[in-house]
């Protein structure tokens, strides 16, 4: 049996400082990162029909990726009213924003559960996590492939 990859130095950063937080600081953690999510930019605010839903998850979840240099540049779009998913995009962005695909396609699945959410988020809410992290590597797995080519 392989040890699963290793996370990527921003995203294992995040990981470790949520862990090794006190409760009320992750709640707090989780908040702050969803304030700090980017706006969606413009070409996709007019051109929704170019994001991907995540049906799994129970607010409204959507995403795009695009490939820029040797990266992809991710952008997702949550309402505000739903701060604990658009804090898990906030942790997404700031972690993997600009990564390889190789990068994004290698973090681990439920490499959330490591950071202490589980006591604080209710189960729907952790495996809609696991489905956007799921759905994000689609669409990065996609445009690897040159399947998909959004011309916003």
């Amino acid at each position: 049996m392989t040890d699963a990859p290793a996370l990527p130095e921003k995203l294992q950063s995040i990981v470790t400082l949520f862990k090794s937080a006190p409760k009320p600081l992750r709640l707090q953690a989780l908040l702050e990162y969803a304030k700090k999510l980017p706006a969606l930019p413009e070409k996709y605010v007019e051109h929704p029909e170019f994001l991907q839903p995540v049906p799994e998850c129970t607010s409204p979840f959507f995403l795009v990726t695009e490939p820029e240099g040797s990266g992809v540049k991710l952008h997702f779009k949550v309402p505000e009213e739903a701060p604990t998913v658009r804090g898990y995009a906030g942790i997404l962005h700031e972690a993997l924003d600009g990564a390889s695909p190789e990068t994004i396609l290698n973090v681990p699945d439920d490499f959330y559960l490591n950071m202490g959410l589980t006591e604080l988020i209710t189960p729907m809410r952790l495996r809609g996590m696991g489905a956007i992290l799921r759905r994000l590597k689609n669409d990065v797995q996609e445009h690897a492939r040159g399947t998909t080519t959004p011309s916003a």
